[in-house]
């Protein structure tokens, strides 16, 4: 018997509609649905244990998305026929879906909670990303886990001056900006995306747009929720509370850490003055309390220290190392710090570092991209360490976290449409986050805009970036420019914002409060636009421009194209000839076919061997026009006449007949030509009887007058 189906339809105004159905699939999961936009299938499932595990005093919550290839008609690619670890964009695709619904559980819930993104079909008219944040909020909303608020995720973009939500991959390569939007109905809860420079007003256009396409989708998932019979949310053990120990712990530390935020200092100076306070409050309580509510003891001080840190802000508009609202903290930049890369810069901004290099390559080092949603390259990427010394602690190092991922994307975002679309470099760029407090990727930005540029990237204009921050009580509130990591971890709100003096390229935002209104959203963008530029004249002072050319030990990088047909006699039989020619030359030579053209990339550190693989190329690829003069070389001497070498191409050879060298008959051949002379011939083109080409040097001499017969 095939189980009822409970189905619901978005219509996005455009001929297009998005459904969710539950009720068939995955029925043991606490909640599943399946999303359907044109062929594409996602399902969804949510499943949350009954039980929180003792100790545990956070919400363990994994979100998980998948695409199969299968999904898309196509075998995994490796030796291993079998999907393996997630890609980049998987990892960020959980990303966006993690950040909008975290902050929206129950702040004392801590049982083990998966929710499980998979694409089960693809079509490729619809990008799966945009619809993976619908699914996770409608598995959730038909099952009886706690979650505050349903949300919804969407990708806008603008094309042609106009809006478009969740658009295919085609028309997204048209568009100038790239943005996916979460919020729930009330509230913008996280924005990430790309642009071409746009103003602040158009960012938030695109938001406002954004919003109301999820307010639609939400209302069909409540309307789905109904239908399908709305479960009681389960009963579940929530935090131990002691208004008594609360109370003695605010007591105690609250003045005290008050104190310590208003001054302004250091943040291991300001770490370590903090710990004292909770020494001197953990003193205020026996060992048998202290084993017995130890954990609620804890738990009060962090939630003293919050309180109080976010009142000197609001009440003094004092940060905790001493800067106002709007301040920038100190910035020192320096490029070309490595000697042997191909361009490096360190960007040190108060207790951040990162250093940048640039590595330039040929299309062979570009950045594969084979997912069942997506097939490509990049000859622009961008990649983004974070080690654990960075922020002065020892960790055990487990390959590349979904952080530095997310992170390093970002910037790989902000700058890549600066990059020229004529550079013929692929372009690796990695930071190495050295220094930690507060926005490592946004000084991932600014170090990559000077690497680059010490680096002989001709950008087009140089990027910086910066991190605000937000603290509110529901009426008062500060926005924060340039924020330090405790202002992120206590505040409301962490909005990156990269871009050029003219306009945004990249933004990241997460909310963590309901309900942040758009004039605070907007006084956040202009602030940040002023802190932008701060930092931007800070770059320029240490690199105003581009350098002029790559560096003396970078590789320098040539192009040419040659008819398709000329392909095979310079990769030569096996690719003898290139690979003579590479050893030669000591260059890299690449050779792709493009419309049925040869685009040759030549790469090398040796002006003469550049050259040289270019003389070979024009030598392979040189075609006499009839009736033209070239110079030719004599490079061997015939009875019949001499082989001559045009020298603008060395190794193409034509036979000189001797008929051709002079109008008088000539008997022997040495005595018009000899070994090494060089002379104009022209170019008769192809003999009809021989069917070889032909040349003459007579044939640019005057023919002298004929002798009269004498009678």
């Amino acid at each position: 018997m095939i189980p009822q189906l409970f189905v619901e339809k978005i219509d996005l105004g455009d001929g297009r509609s998005i459904t969710i159905e539950t009720g068939r699939l995955a029925k043991q999961a606490d909640g599943s649905v399946v999303v359907r936009m044109g062929d594409t299938m996602i399902l969804a499932t949510a499943v949350s244990a009954r039980t929180s595990n003792p100790g545990v005093d956070f919400l363990p919550l994994t979100v998980d998305y998948r695409e199969k290839f299968a999904a898309a008609g196509r075998f995994p690619g490796g030796f291993f026929k079998r999907e393996a670890r997630p890609s980049d964009s998987e990892v960020l695709t959980m990303r966006l879906v993690d950040r909008v619904l975290r902050p929206l559980f129950p702040d004392d819930y801590h049982a083990e909670t998966q929710v499980m993104i998979q694409l089960m079909s693809h079509d490729e008219e619809v990008m799966p990303d945009a619809l993976a944040g619908l699914a996770a909020s409608a598995a959730l909303a038909v099952s009886d886990i706690p979650f505050y608020n349903l949300i919804s995720e969407v990708r806008v973009a603008r094309i042609d001056g106009k809006l478009v939500i969740n658009p295919s991959r085609e028309e997204l390569e048209k568009s100038d900006i790239d943005m996916m939007i979460g919020a729930s109905m009330d509230s913008v809860a996280m924005v990430e995306g790309e642009m071409k420079e746009i103003s602040e007003a158009e960012m938030i256009e695109a938001i406002k747009f954004a919003h109301e396409a999820i307010k639609v989708q939400i209302q069909a998932q409540y309307r789905l929720q109904e239908a399908f019979g709305k479960k009681e949310i389960r009963t579940y053990e929530g935090e131990r509370e002691n208004e008594e120990i609360y109370a003695k712990v605010k007591a105690a530390a609250y003045d005290k850490i008050y104190a310590i935020a208003k001054v302004g200092s250091a943040k291991h100076e300001r770490g370590a003055a903090f710990a004292e306070v909770k020494e001197e409050v953990k003193a205020l309580f026996t060992e048998e309390e202290l084993a017995a509510d130890g954990d609620l003891v804890s738990k009060y001080f962090y939630k003293t220290n919050k309180e109080a840190v976010r009142n000197v802000v609001l009440e003094l508009g004092v940060r905790l190392d001493g800067r106002k609202t709007t301040d920038i903290r100190p910035i020192w930049c320096e490029t070309d710090y490595l000697p042997r890369v191909h361009g490096s810069s360190l960007f040190t901004r108060g207790e951040t570092q990162a250093l940048a290099t640039v590595t330039l390559g040929t299309s062979r080092e570009a950045n594969q991209i084979d997912s069942p949603s997506e097939q490509g390259e990049e000859k622009f990427y961008l990649h983004y360490n974070f080690p654990p010394f960075s922020t002065g602690e020892a960790k055990p190092l487990r390959g590349t976290s979904r952080r530095e991922v997310g992170h390093g994307n970002l910037a790989q975002r902000a700058l890549k449409n600066m990059i020229p679309a004529d550079c013929p470099y692929t372009i690796r760029v990695v930071s190495e986050v050295l220094e930690s407090n507060g926005s490592s990727s946004m000084a991932t930005v600014c170090a990559g805009t000077m690497a680059l540029m010490d680096a002989g990237v001709q950008m087009v204009k140089p990027v910086s970036g910066i991190a605000m921050g937000l603290i509110t009580d529901g009426e008062k509130f500060a926005v924060l420019s340039d924020i330090l990591g405790d202002e992120d971890h206590l505040g409301d709100m962490d909005f990156k914002v990269t871009g050029t003096a003219d306009g945004i390229t990249a933004c990241q935002m997460d909310i963590k409060i309901d309900g942040l209104r758009y004039d605070i959203m907007e006084q956040a963008l202009a602030q940040a636009r002023d802190g932008r530029l701060h930092i931007l004249g800070k770059l320029t002072e240490t690199i105003a421009a581009p350098r002029a050319d790559v560096k003396a030990h970078a590789p320098k990088i040539i192009t040419r194209t040659i008819p398709g047909n000329f392909i095979g006699a310079l990769i030569g039989p096996g690719g003898k000839v290139i690979q003579e020619l590479q050893k030669a030359t000591g260059t890299t030579i690449v050779i792709n076919e493009v419309d049925e053209q040869g685009v040759i990339e030549i790469l090398g550190t040796d002006p003469a061997g550049i050259e040289a693989v270019l003389a070979k190329i024009a030598s392979i690829t040189f075609k006499p026009v009839l009736g033209e003069a070239y110079e030719v070389k004599v490079i061997k001497m015939l009875d019949f006449g001499a082989v001559v070498e045009y020298t603008a191409a060395p190794g193409n050879e034509v036979l000189l007949h001797v008929s051709e060298l002079a109008w008088e008959r000539t008997e022997n051949v040495a005595d018009v030509v000899k070994m090494g002379d060089v002379f104009q011939v022209k170019y008769l083109g192809v003999d009809p009887k021989t069917k070889k080409e032909k040349v003459s040097k007579k044939a640019l001499v005057p023919r002298p007058p004929r002798e009269e017969k004498k009678e």
